[in-house]
């Protein structure tokens, strides 16, 4: 009977353990361009600082559309794709497909919100130097 409680509790503790490996899908949405002189940017230089914040980061990232660019990270056996809307006000970071990622009903592995969540840091950190 003792043997039975313990397979259960590691039966329980495995499926919370998978379960914490997965987290909402985090969109990134309108976030305003700043830099640190104030100035304000145009849409090209906008895109440029997206283009080189994301291949910094492994990320290609491809032109979809007058104001809108593609992202596709592939790490291992992963892929990532995301649509990136931009003007020179704000950008976005949507989530579009992936590949081996659990993606199912809203929810992804977490290791790709940590990836969004950097490139969007890089962005900001790239659009600052303007």
């Amino acid at each position: 009977m003792k043997n039975a409680s313990i397979i259960a509790a590691i039966a329980v503790a495995l499926a919370l353990g998978g379960c914490v490996r997965t987290a909402a899908i985090y969109n990134v949405k309108d976030t305003p361009v700043s830099t640190a002189s104030g100035q304000a940017l145009d849409a090209q230089k906008v895109r440029a600082s997206i283009i080189t914040a994301g291949t910094s980061l492994g990320w290609s990232i491809v032109d979809a559309g007058a104001g809108k660019l593609e992202g596709t990270l592939k790490l291992r056996t992963h892929t990532a794709v995301i649509d990136i809307p931009y003007n020179a006000r704000s950008y976005s970071l949507v989530y579009k497909s992936s590949e081996n990622l659990n993606a199912a009903d809203g929810i992804i592995h977490n290791n790709y919100n940590g990836w969004i969540q950097n490139l969007d840091r890089a962005i900001r950190t790239e659009l600052s130097r303007n």
